[in-house]
């Protein structure tokens, strides 16, 4: 029996310092209290660009143009009743100060320092290429 396969789009947002913003899961949603990096479901006729877009101004507070976003990797994970693939990007240049939109916490972590947050395991795989990517100050 094949499990359904749910596509969400994920952003690593970088800032000056070379520190990345996660934000952790508010109650009441699946793995509440995890830190994850911003991103959500993409809508049906949607790409993942537009989704990025979209969730970063609706969690987030801030604008982001498409030519911002480079793709970077992808994570996929089996969990128990779906299989969740999950293209990263990452953008360093945005409008606005991030801000949690939706009550969540928020946080700019050094990529070295990101295994010191818990978070799902289908965002785990994706701190080594951010480690690469960032290197820690």
């Amino acid at each position: 029996m094949s499990k359904r396969l749910l596509l969400v789009a994920a952003c690593a947002l970088v800032d000056a310092d070379g520190r990345v913003l996660i934000s952790q899961r508010p109650e009441g949603k699946a793995l509440a209290g995890l830190w994850e990096f911003p991103g959500g479901k993409l809508e049906p006729g949607e790409r993942p660009e537009e989704t990025l877009i979209r969730e970063l101004r609706e969690e987030l507070g801030i604008e982001v143009e498409e030519a911002c976003l480079a793709p970077l990797t992808f994570a996929s994970h089996a969990y128990e009743d779906f299989t969740l693939l999950m293209p990263l990007w990452i953008c360093r240049r945005w409008q606005g100060a991030p801000h949690g939109k939706e009550g969540q916490a928020v946080k700019w972590v050094l990529p070295t320092k990101l295994r010191d947050y818990p978070m799902p395991p289908a965002d785990e795989p994706l701190i080594p290429m951010l480690i690469d990517l960032v290197p820690g100050r």
